[in-house]
């Protein structure tokens, strides 16, 4: 399973090019991605391939009795200690969706959406950057995302002062800080439309002294992308979105648990639910198991 490497790159003072400097963009797919049931390579080996069936019949299993609305544990099945080859086929299996996540700190962890919106593939690193854990998680979101966010994540650093030049940031500021200070787990979403203001360099450094980016990058593709970063602010969220040409078209600041363009929703699960019993179906038929 190859897992993205997320560039993290933030709009403020010295990301811009020079005049005579070519725009540079992250690669983004042309088309929106449609779901195609992953398919059994035609050399796979028979105990693996029956393996990663029973692996993901736990994980289904897990899903099926799951109820987001007791707030219980979201459905997870490890795979440290599983065989190389079973591990392999269960990553073909699961294939590689839209959403890739980076979490970055003194413990890395690399996390890959499948095909299967909301079936969340996440490897945990150690410092030397080896895997230490190894796993298959559904829900919206994987846990340890939320938890490094907020692990990480303090009020709206107030700036000591405000340096000639800054037009817009010291009410934006206001406002943000305002926003956290009143929510509350659940609230919905305070979507501040950066694009709208007339931004100074002196403001864009404000901003990113005010709000830091946080251990947590996600990279939601689609038709051309969004880009998700953690600030050092809890709940407050760069979202950036990009058309298909590879352009800038949107910058906001996103107060909220978490942004919904990355979530997997309700229907979305269900949906994966009733797709990844079809494929452990098929990966039972006869000339396969």
């Amino acid at each position: 399973m190859k897992l993205s490497t997320i560039p993290v790159r933030v709009v403020g003072a010295g990301s811009q090019p020079e005049d005579d400097e070519p725009l540079q963009y992250l690669a983004t797919p042309r088309e929106m991605d449609t779901f195609r049931m992953p398919s059994i390579p035609e050399r796979a080996d028979a105990r693996a391939l029956a393996d990663s069936r029973e692996l993901l019949l736990s994980l289904l299993a897990a899903m099926e009795e799951w109820n987001p609305t007791l707030e219980m544990p979201t459905p997870r099945v490890t795979l440290d200690g599983i065989a190389e080859s079973t591990v392999a086929i269960t990553n073909e299996m699961l294939g590689e969706g839209e959403v890739s996540i980076r979490i970055d700190g003194a413990r890395p962890v690399r996390i890959q959406e499948s095909v299967f919106s909301g079936i969340w593939r996440v490897c945990e690193l150690d410092s030397d950057g080896r895997l230490s854990h190894d796993y298959i998680e559904a829900g919206v979101m994987p846990r340890i995302v939320m938890e490094a966010a907020h692990a990480a994540a303090a009020t709206v650093r107030p700036a000591e002062s405000m340096p000639d030049g800054a037009m817009n940031s010291p009410a934006l500021l206001h406002e943000i800080e305002a926003n956290t200070r009143e929510r509350r787990p659940g609230m919905p979403s305070r979507v501040i439309n950066l694009s709208l203001f007339p931004l100074t360099p002196e403001d864009h450094g404000v901003l990113e002294e005010a709000l830091p980016v946080g251990p947590v990058a996600i990279m939601s593709r689609g038709f051309g992308h969004c880009l998700i970063t953690s600030t050092g602010a809890r709940d407050v969220w760069r979202v950036q979105y990009f058309n298909s040409m590879n352009t800038l078209i949107l910058n906001t600041m996103e107060i909220v648990d978490a942004p919904e363009v990355a979530l997997a929703g309700p229907e979305d699960l269900a949906d994966s639910k009733e797709r990844l019993a079809e494929l452990i179906a098929w990966m039972g038929e006869p000339g396969y198991a």
